[in-house]
């Protein structure tokens, strides 16, 4: 029998899902995330798996695994000891950063921390130029002396970045070999491998990432791989990128950087799934869990991917978090989850980014939290229950959420309830504003979109964010609340390479485009085979492109077959095309030009995975209705409860109510009406424009 496990580590809680011979399994699971070593809180999570006796740990032949170790290296700037090495000249690359001011009007501008500080950055004297001419080899007697300064100065991993080294990577290649005999247990990343293309803070900022969590990425993902190993499980552990694309563990460690969105990507990837058997091309996904809230992007049924991103991202503006040059699933991030705490200032109500995460969690979860959250509001709103919590694994306290949330209350004269529905409030209209940039900021008419909701808290937040939104239907998938591992088990592996290479799209160029393809297939086949992926896979080409004299490109996607004449006319065609779509117009008679290639190869077996019928029961024990807070309704009402485990296709049920399960609840507003689809999902009409 063949057994695949798929769990999400969460800020909050790390979640479970597997699949038995292509079929989704009825039962999931999820546990606290455990600090500081999320990979206790997976090996307690399959231990009991196993005690339910669902499968055995030998049929385990493959585990896919999404996670957020490499994210919160960076967040809490937890990552190793790096030393930087650049070319002479360019030692304040990262301090400087860009002109550009993610608040124009603001003064006083703090710029994001760099993760290496100034005296660790180091100069070598040498130059390449950018068509790849070596002004400047690099003299042996100096590195040695770089090395000795690094290994004195205890630096765990090197990053090297050198001027125009995407054109020629000779220079950073001897350093590394030179480092690599002088420091063997040094973590050594080269901008040439990780990022090579041009703009050199992005690619610096790339390449200083990579070697950040490079250490915390290997320990955490060897000794993970061997405990389950240890317990029975085929050696086969598979790590979700930011791309929406699976890897081994041999390459996840090669290249940590491209596992930094890993869990916000694994979500995308179900909301995807879900489209496509639900017949919806464009959705907009909606995951909040139990420390952020992500939203994406899916138009005509494939998620949105750019070419690069930044983390630690400070309100929203861009320019004021780290930029990093890797393939991402679209995704905007915010702090929002059910542990973020609210707090009075000032006289106002505040919520979030600081969370309460597993430990010691919300104020109800009685484990020692004593701060307001928003899990405690949705529980004195009667949102969620006291009975039942995670599959009845916990039983919160709502005495104890009610003294949490009353110490923001007093301050602001609010009632209890007063204050528990303004937390609930404002998350959601934090998430509002997520939600507008990646639907009317980038082009996108919400009311064209079907919202997508997972993830532990966002069904709860769901309803009330798509009238906000202007979104007329939602859908609450099968395991919503455990999505990103439902993502997992549709998750397919993919690869893609990138190089700069600055040609004019016209036929003279069409023989070096060739020779660039070819070596980018080349890198991608090396890189396939340590994969170790069975099955058919594609390859799909892609450039960035812009008019000669702009600054910066677009992305369009290229045919297939000879480069040859009707392959530079479909390219100009196609260029023509998106430029059009995002700027109203063309240029007419200005010359195209291609900065950067991309070549992506994917395994093509589209892991269709179905549902198992039969849910799980739910517990007759317990209540049929809830008081429940709607202020429509002027407050408390007597609201029915609805098992999710106890629907049938077809099934048609009206707001005000709650449709409960395991993992999570899906609250339905007055007006909205939901129907149980032939694919077990809720498709929820949002209010009346929706019906």
């Amino acid at each position: 029998m063949s057994i695949q496990i798929a769990f999400d580590v969460g800020g909050t809680f790390t979640d479970f899902a597997f699949s038995r011979e292509d079929r989704i399994g009825s039962t999931f699971l999820k546990v606290p995330t455990t600090y500081p070593n999320p990979a206790d809180g997976v090996l307690a999570g399959i231990a009991e798996l196993l005690r339910l006796k669902l499968f055995d740990i030998k049929d385990v032949d493959a585990a896919f695994h999404a996670t957020t170790i490499a994210t919160n290296a960076v967040l809490e700037r937890k990552g190793a000891r790096v030393a930087l090495l650049t070319t002479k000249g360019f030692r304040d690359i990262l301090i400087i950063g860009r002109q550009k001011r993610p608040q124009t009007y603001l003064l006083n501008v703090a710029k994001p921390a760099p993760l290496v500080q100034r005296r660790a950055i180091m100069e070598v004297d040498e130059r390449t130029d950018p068509d790849g001419a070596v002004r400047t080899p690099v003299d042996p007697g100096e590195i040695a002396a770089i090395a000795g300064a690094i290994e004195a100065g205890g630096y765990e991993a090197v990053a090297i970045c050198f001027l125009h080294s995407y054109a020629n990577a000779r220079n950073e290649r001897l350093v590394a070999q030179i480092l690599g005999e002088r420091l063997p247990g040094v973590r050594i990343s080269l901008s040439s491998e990780i990022s090579p293309k041009i703009r050199e803070y992005e690619r610096t900022s790339t390449t200083v990432a990579d070697a950040y969590v490079a250490p915390a990425v290997n320990s955490y993902i060897s000794q993970l791989r061997r405990s389950l190993v240890d317990l029975g499980a085929a050696d086969n552990l598979q790590i979700m990128q930011s791309n929406g694309g699976l890897i081994s563990q041999e390459l996840a460690c090669q290249y940590p950087v491209r596992i930094i969105e890993s869990g916000p990507a694994a979500g995308v990837l179900m909301c995807a799934a879900i489209g496509r058997a639900e017949g919806v091309g464009k959705l907009l996904t909606f995951d909040m869990g139990g420390t952020t809230a992500k939203l994406g992007a899916i138009d005509d049924g494939e998620p949105a991917i750019v070419a690069g991103f930044e983390v630690d991202v400070v309100d929203y503006k861009k320019g004021s978090g780290l930029p990093l040059n890797i393939s991402s699933i679209e995704l905007v991030e915010i702090g929002a989850g059910g542990g973020s705490i609210a707090s009075a200032e000032m006289n106002l109500l505040t919520v979030g980014p600081r969370s309460a995460a597993s430990r010691p969690g919300p104020a109800c979860y009685g484990k020692g939290g004593t701060l307001p959250t928003v899990t405690d509001a949705n529980l004195v709103l009667g949102y969620i229950g006291s009975e039942g919590f995670n599959g009845g694994a916990m039983r919160l306290d709502r005495d104890a959420a009610r003294a949490a949330i009353d110490t923001v209350a007093k301050p602001l004269s609010l009632s209890i309830e007063q204050a528990a529905w303004g937390i609930h409030a404002l998350s959601t209209n934090n998430m509002e504003r997520a939600l507008r940039i990646v639907s009317i900021e980038r082009g996108r008419d919400p009311r064209d979109y079907t919202l997508v909701a997972f993830g532990g808290a966002g069904p709860l937040h769901a309803a009330r964010l798509a009238r906000q939104a202007a979104v007329r239907r939602m859908l609450v998938p099968f395991g919503a609340g455990v999505g990103s591992a439902m993502g997992l088990l549709a998750a397919v592996p993919k690869l893609d390479a990138l190089v700069t290479r600055i040609l004019p799209l016209a036929l003279e160029s069409a023989s070096e485009i060739d020779v660039i393809y070819t070596a980018l297939a080349a890198r991608l086949a090396e890189d396939a085979a340590r994969l170790g992926a069975k099955g058919a896979a594609r390859l799909s080409r892609i450039a960035y492109m812009r008019y000669q004299g702009q600054g910066f490109e677009i992305k369009v996607g290229l045919d297939d077959g000879p480069i040859d004449e009707s392959f530079i006319r479909a390219a100009q065609a196609r260029f023509a095309d998106a430029y059009r779509r995002i700027y109203g117009g063309t240029v007419p008679d200005s010359r195209v030009e291609v900065t950067d290639w991309q070549l992506v190869w994917q395994v093509e077996d589209g892991r269709g995975r179905r549902a198992e019928p039969a849910l799980m029961r739910h517990d007759a024990a317990l209540p049929s209705h809830r008081d429940v807070y709607f202020p429509e309704l002027g407050g408390y009402v007597k609201c029915p409860l609805h098992w999710r485990s106890g629907l049938s296709s077809g099934t048609w049920i009206d707001g005000p109510a709650i449709i409960v399960e395991n993992e999570t609840s899906t609250v339905l507003l007055p007006g909205d009406r939901a129907e149980i689809t032939a694919q077990a999902n809720i498709h929820v009409h949002i209010g009346k424009d929706g019906a």
